[in-house]
């Protein structure tokens, strides 16, 4: 690019420095005018453009002399359906993640996870469920069709696939993931919500869903709630299969078929009356089904079906595995319970809370053909997901809730001058390497603000530097909980956690 002859001066005259520039001005008569700066003029010349240079407003952008439009209010609450964790509430939220991992713990699972952000076509099954009305989908950057999981079952199944047939079965997995849903809010019901999933793959019988269904209620029992709160229905899919089969309905119209009548639940059969004709099945064929779905024993659904039914026996063999695992209070069948995602194929569960004041609490059921239908080879595979939110909600209701509002501390340390706080930090690490949970006062403070801040975060202890102890090798501890105080060596403050350890835990 050719330069101009007075440009050319005016590039020589900036590498030459502020002589050559004070003579190139001497020669020229001073003339105001709005300079208009070419970055490309500029960068050819070998020099660098800010964005200042740039920017042709940047004098109207930084003008303090005009009146700034009002900045607009931040809104505070976050988006509608989902939820911020104040210390409080993250305790709480840890504690029970903590309760659902010693669970899955004990039963021999393995912890995995995967991103929140998916393919959409995981989700789009095509078969009439809610979940892929309510996604939070979009397109990316890359013009790809994501969208945050509504779900954790469908990534999981996707991880096998990953690994071809190279994880060794049967595959005891659980996770904790964290799922969005666009969905009407109701109690217990939020837009994005954690799930405890506890999955076998790799085995085909009923044993696995009984397995499953005494995790369960183990949690149950370890956090304080008893089978006169809480029942979990149990039915199988087969049942609906076996009647559509008399019915001549075809088995690849069995899945979308479920999907509906589990919304009879929530409107009436004409809301759906649609749907039905689409699927090419008339009224009295759903009538049929409800007519068996109102039985509420195996007995008069052996009735029904008959001796050799299927769906009978499957029924039965997992009601006697659940008296081997001592939990049939809390079990019974109803055969109502289908479950709305279309890749259940067996036996499905849902607890529910007895007083009916909440929604389901939890729920899952045998997924015989869910590899399939994302191009795998058949797998057996049965799970659950749990809730973070409803059961939160029910410990609230039945008063078994913990309080969370200590912080967990142990001590606080201070020193009582400016002086004294390089001690202060070394009586602090040696509480901490003694295991205690320790918060420093790392500002100036008078003694009452220190007790006080102390007994606001739950602390059991006060350990105060102050000019008399410290000048004889020792701190002054407050017992915060009986009131008592006494001085300590700093060289065995290790031993004196050791002490007051063994006493809290007797």
């Amino acid at each position: 690019m050719q330069l101009s002859k007075s440009m050319l001066s005016i590039s020589l005259a900036l590498l030459r420095g502020p002589a050559a520039t004070s003579a190139f001005h001497a020669n020229r008569p001073l003339v105001s005018r709005t300079v208009h700066s070419s970055p490309s003029v500029l960068q050819a010349a070998g020099g660098r453009v800010s964005n200042a240079v740039a920017d042709g407003d940047v004098l109207a952008k930084t003008d303090t002399t005009k009146k700034q439009p009002a900045k607009q209010k931040l809104d505070t609450n976050p988006p509608k359906g989902t939820r911020d964790f104040y210390p409080e509430d993250m305790r709480m939220r840890t504690w029970l993640f903590d309760q659902w991992r010693e669970v899955a713990k004990t039963y021999g699972f393995s912890e995995y996870d995967a991103p929140v952000l998916e393919s959409e076509s995981l989700y789009t099954r095509k078969a009439g469920e809610e979940v892929t009305q309510q996604l939070y989908n979009f397109a990316d950057k890359g013009e790809r069709a994501v969208s945050l999981r509504p779900e954790m079952t469908p990534s999981l199944a996707r991880m096998v696939m990953a690994k071809k047939g190279g994880l060794p079965l049967p595959l005891k997995w659980f996770s904790i993931p964290q799922c969005w849903r666009y969905e009407r809010m109701t109690r217990g019901r939020r837009r994005e919500h954690f799930q405890w999933n506890m999955d076998v793959w790799g085995v085909g019988g009923v044993e696995v869903e009984a397995e499953l269904l005494s995790a369960m209620v183990t949690f149950f029992k370890n956090v304080g709630i008893k089978s006169e709160d809480v029942g979990i229905k149990v039915n199988s899919r087969l049942v609906i299969g076996e009647v559509l089969t008399e019915l001549g309905i075809p088995e690849e119209k069995f899945a979308a078929t479920c999907v509906l009548v589990d919304k009879l639940e929530k409107v009436p059969i004409d809301a759906i009356q649609g749907d039905l004709e689409e699927l090419g099945l008339d009224k009295s064929v759903v009538e049929k089904l409800l007519d068996v779905l109102t039985n509420k024993s195996i007995d008069s659904l052996k009735n029904v079906l008959g001796e050799d039914s299927e769906a009978v026996a499957e029924l039965n063999q997992l009601m006697e595995l659940c008296e081997a695992y001592g939990i049939e209070d809390w079990i019974l069948f109803d055969a109502s319970v289908v479950r709305g995602l279309a890749y259940y194929t067996g036996i499905v569960f849902e607890a529910f809370d007895r007083k009916g004041e909440l929604r389901a609490i939890a729920g899952g059921g045998r997924y015989d053909k869910l590899l399939e239908t994302f191009g795998g080879d058949p797998t057996p595979a049965a799970g659950f997901g749990f809730g973070d939110a409803v059961i939160v909600e029910l410990l609230k209701e039945r008063d078994v809730l913990p309080s969370f509002e200590s912080a967990g501390t142990d001590s606080v340390v201070f020193a009582m001058n400016k002086d004294l706080y390089k001690a202060a930090i070394d009586v602090a690490s040696k509480l901490r390497a003694a295991g205690q949970s320790v918060d420093v006062v790392l500002e100036k403070k008078k003694p009452k603000w220190v007790f006080k801040h102390a007994d606001r975060i739950g602390a059991k202890y006060c350990v105060i530097v102050a000019p008399s102890e410290f000048e004889d090798g020792a701190v002054s501890i407050k017992d915060l909980t009986v009131g008592e105080q006494k001085a300590v060596s700093i060289d065995s403050l290790g031993s004196w956690v050791e002490e007051v350890s063994a006493k809290e835990a007797s």
